[in-house]
């Protein structure tokens, strides 16, 4: 059977951090900034992590464990 290949819009958006979790961007982020305010602003632009609901979906896209 051929080897399984990572999904590559998955990869681009999605990292590991040491524990095994997925780390993800916020939405909201790329334009009409101007009506925002800066603490919003700010708080978007740190990362978040993928709910667990959704965490396994993306490792299997990511051929990670299994």
């Amino acid at each position: 059977m051929p080897k399984m290949k990572t999904h590559s819009g998955t990869k681009k958006r999605f990292k590991l951090t040491g524990t095994g979790k997925v780390k993800r961007r916020k939405a909201f982020t790329s334009h009409i900034l101007t009506k925002k305010s800066k603490k919003r602003k700010r708080n978007l632009a740190q990362p978040a992590l993928v709910h667990k609901t959704n965490e396994r979906l993306i490792k299997r896209l990511l051929c990670i464990g299994g």
